[in-house]
């Protein structure tokens, strides 16, 4: 598979020092919480850690949910002008590698392919 690329066109800052790691299986609260990106449900683990985790990797049930995959939600910082390696994208996010090897969620709107 060819490796797709990215510039980033507007710095970001990572707003989650202690991010969310959860386990394809896992069952988490679901907590409604309002949020500018759609897509993206708040829940928290069973030590109550919380994190924003894409809806497309839950099965959502009334205040629960599975989760369907394992998901990470460490947001990548960047500065303009950094190239990244887009692995994947998700609901206005792309999760994409710097040329450090640091791996990390950044918002779809601070890049641009390349």
């Amino acid at each position: 598979m060819k490796k797709k690329y990215c510039k980033v066109i507007e710095e970001y800052k990572s707003t989650c020092p202690n991010p969310l790691i959860i386990t394809k299986g896992e069952i988490l609260k679901v907590e409604k919480r309002k949020s500018q990106w759609t897509g993206w449900i708040y829940c928290l683990n069973n030590v109550e850690h919380g994190g924003w985790v894409p809806e497309n990797y839950l099965e959502i049930y009334e205040n629960s949910c599975k989760t369907l995959q394992n998901y990470n939600a460490t947001e990548l910082s960047a500065k303009i002008g950094e190239e990244l390696i887009i692995k994947k994208q998700e609901s206005g996010w792309i999760w994409s590698t710097n040329k450090q090897g640091k791996s990390g969620w950044i918002p779809l709107r601070n890049i641009q392919t390349i």
